[in-house]
């Protein structure tokens, strides 16, 4: 603010003297003030545009199977508490999901505008992706005809097929967590935790490092936040990058025991 009425001062005493700095910085202030305001307002309707993308879009995803199940209803009201939506997001979320899951849905229409609303963005749309995970996903398992869907969904906003791999690998490793080992090896643990880093086995050291650095720095939650995630996304944000983190340890403690 102060350097852009100083900046809008100067310009303007090069051209009326002590009149025209004042002048100037006033017209810098109000111009500051006008681009935050288009700015906030930008982000606002993006978060807006993500809720009801989110929300439409897993009412479809729910459905991917033919049927709704009064679990999916109660999975998807859970997802309205994780958010913390309040009364007017959460009817308009329930609105969206009720859209979704209608016969006339057009999923990729409904992908296509909020792959427009969010410009591309590649860690919104993994957020936006690893939110229809999670919904489909919230016992830690992802069934057949979701995946495809899953799948489908990532196609059409341009990511790979590796990131519903990866985001279920993350799935899994939640769940994991929660619930022991889950039942898993530790072959199996280390498999994921390689897929939620997107490297091979047969990487170096420093890939692994690199590729750590580099999800965690995409994912931080302030960073998403100021690309528009909606703030009460910003739980789910925190989750993937401690799965990412998790991920990283079961790596280098596998290598060490190795080596």
């Amino acid at each position: 603010m102060l350097l852009a009425m100083f900046l809008g001062g100067l310009i303007g005493y090069a051209f009326g003297r002590f009149p025209g700095f004042l002048v100037g910085a006033a017209l810098g202030a109000f111009f500051l003030h006008q681009a935050k305001s288009r700015l906030v307002g930008k982000i606002r309707d993006l978060q807006n545009h993500f809720l009801e993308s989110v929300f439409s879009v897993m009412g479809a995803l729910c459905k991917a199977d033919g049927v709704i199940t009064r679990d999916e209803i109660q999975m998807a009201e859970a997802m309205f508490v994780r958010f913390r939506l309040d009364g007017t997001q959460r009817e308009a979320a329930k609105q969206a999901f009720n859209r979704g899951k209608s016969p006339g849905f057009d999923l990729d229409a409904e992908l296509d505008r909020f792959l427009r609303a969010c410009g591309g963005q590649p860690a919104l749309l993994q957020m936006f992706l690893q939110v229809q995970v999670s919904a489909v996903a919230a016992d830690g398992v992802v069934h057949p005809q979701e995946h495809e869907m899953l799948v489908r969904i990532a196609r059409r906003l341009g990511l790979p097929e590796s990131q519903v791999d990866q985001l279920e690998a993350m799935l899994r490793g939640a769940y994991a967590g929660q619930s022991g080992s889950g039942g898993r090896s530790h072959s199996q643990q280390l498999e994921d935790a390689y897929k939620v880093l997107g490297v091979r086995p047969s990487a170096s050291d420093a890939e692994v490092k690199r590729a750590y650095r580099k999800l965690r720095s995409e994912n931080h939650p302030d960073k998403l936040a100021g690309k528009g995630l909606p703030e009460s996304m910003r739980e789910l944000a925190e989750e993937r990058t401690r799965e990412i983190s998790h991920a990283y340890d079961v790596i280098k403690d596998a290598r060490r025991k190795a080596s």
